[in-house]
């Protein structure tokens, strides 16, 4: 969401539906993935899900703003094909590039630095964006940061989640946002419960959120309805 209260776009996280259980959490459900090795194709079926969905959306005009995020494992993204993966997946759907988000964590930085900056290289020049998740929460150099070709930060919700309370949170959250602006970079914050916390946020100058305050994971149907109302 924006400052506005305009929706501009959903992540796509991954639950286990069980009958008679309650949906499993987006990150235990990646922990089991991780287990089991089964991210590259999961991975790949995610990007070609949220493909359909963006070409899908193109032709309704309440929704052909929207982009959709997919989280990208550092296993996923250190494949050899990954590149390719991602172009087949738009090629075959025939979404536009520009509507699709990766989002990338930290410790894809860890190693070899110079192919994941090439790989994000030749994605970002088809259209493809990139947002870094979790920065400030590990391994974050900013040595790096100032070449990958990203084009956003996302604050992560352990810094949002007292916020109002703990000056060192609030302090890292002003810097990401400065940080952000000074690299020309779009700022996000993730896990906004409260009003509160919204307006704080907007006060140092991050005008993008994401979180409950707005709304509780939704099916994409129950998204599409969601948006089209706000």
């Amino acid at each position: 969401m924006d400052s506005s209260g305009r929706v501009t776009g959903a992540e796509a996280l991954l639950r286990w539906f069980h009958p008679g259980a309650r949906p499993g959490v987006a990150g235990r459900v990646h922990s089991l993935v991780e287990e089991t090795r089964l991210i590259p194709p999961i991975g790949q079926w995610v990007l070609d899900t949220a493909c359909e969905r963006l070409a899908a959306w193109a032709d309704q005009p309440a929704l052909a703003h929207l982009t959709i995020a997919v989280n990208v494992s550092a296993r996923q993204f250190h494949d050899e094909g990954f590149v390719d993966q991602v172009l087949a997946a738009l090629a075959r759907s025939g979404a536009r590039p520009q509507r699709l988000k990766l989002e990338l964590t930290a410790s894809l930085l860890v190693d070899d630095v110079d192919q994941v900056i090439a790989k994000m290289s030749v994605l970002k020049a088809k259209g493809v964006d990139f947002s870094l998740d979790d920065f400030g929460t590990g391994y974050s150099s900013l040595s790096y940061l100032k070449r990958l070709p990203l084009d956003q930060l996302k604050i992560d919700q352990s810094f949002i989640r007292n916020i109002l309370t703990d000056t060192n949170d609030a302090a890292i959250a002003r810097m990401v946002v400065v940080l952000a602006e000074s690299l020309g970079l779009a700022v996000i914050a993730e896990g906004v419960e409260t009003e509160a916390q919204r307006d704080f946020l907007a006060s140092q100058g991050c005008h993008a959120y994401q979180g409950y305050l707005f709304s509780r994971p939704l099916p994409v149907e129950g998204f599409e309805a969601f948006a089209q109302r706000a």
